[in-house]
């Protein structure tokens, strides 16, 4: 961001304005000092009626931000959006993580631990983390085209964090280039031919009558429907990933 965050020595009314950052700050055990979090922040679910709901990922309630008085603002710089970032950092200190890799996931989980004073906890979540994903030894056999939304359809490209998950879960994005999200005709997904389609639970909501469709499309490829938290969630959720992947591949 090129800029210092200065805050307390141990912050104790916390705003997180991303759904897996949210996550991890419950499994570090500081729920007492979380305040504010975003409506998509929907794990832990008892955070939704405990927690001051501060508005969306993209869409800040500032009025609300405002009462909360928080001495500590966590974002992600894709998830959220630029002009609301600089606004709240003119009155509080906002820590901003940036995910690409599974080691910027491990990093931001080791940072935002010492942030919050769980340092001992934050070592434990990555020490696992770490030897589920880092160890990963799949060959990446097959192609898979891994698409985010409908209408237009989009898929994750070759930078982005679920591409590196792609590569944990033994896939080749058949996408190459710098474009993060492109937009995709169904004339070039068939072109494509990928040996699987994976339709993400998440942003777009994907099921059983979207596989039927694209089946249709493409009889020879597998189409199945993924966990995009799995693939695209870079806090404690990691945790989960190897075992899924594994369960994927049965």
């Amino acid at each position: 961001m090129g800029r210092w965050v200065e805050v307390p020595k141990f912050p104790k009314r916390i705003i997180s304005l991303v759904p897996s950052q949210s996550e991890l700050l419950y499994d570090f055990g500081v729920e007492e000092r979380v305040v504010g979090i975003t409506k998509f922040c929907i794990h832990p679910s008892l955070w939704l009626t405990s927690k001051a709901i501060i508005g969306g990922t993209k869409k800040f309630r500032f009025d609300i931000i405002e009462a909360l008085q928080p001495d500590l603002i966590i974002g992600n710089k894709e998830e959220n959006y630029r002009e609301g970032i600089e606004e709240l950092e003119k009155s509080y200190p906002v820590w901003m993580s940036d995910i690409y890799t599974v080691d910027d996931a491990l990093n931001m989980v080791e940072a935002l631990g010492l942030l919050v004073n769980t340092a001992d906890k934050a070592a434990e979540i990555h020490s696992c983390i770490s030897k589920d994903l880092n160890n990963n030894t799949l060959a990446l056999t097959d192609s898979a085209l891994y698409l985010i939304w409908k209408s237009p359809y989009m898929a994750a490209g070759e930078n982005t964090f679920i591409n590196e998950m792609m590569k944990v879960a033994g896939f080749k994005n058949i996408l190459e280039g710098d474009l993060r999200y492109p937009e995709l005709s169904l004339i070039e997904i068939k072109e494509y031919n990928p040996d699987y389609i994976l339709l993400s639970s998440e942003p777009y909501p994907f099921c059983e009558k979207h596989v039927s469709e694209l089946q249709t499309l493409l009889p020879d490829t597998t189409v199945i429907l993924v966990n995009g938290e799995v693939f695209s969630w870079y806090g404690s959720r990691l945790l989960k990933a190897k075992r899924y992947f594994d369960a994927m591949k049965k």
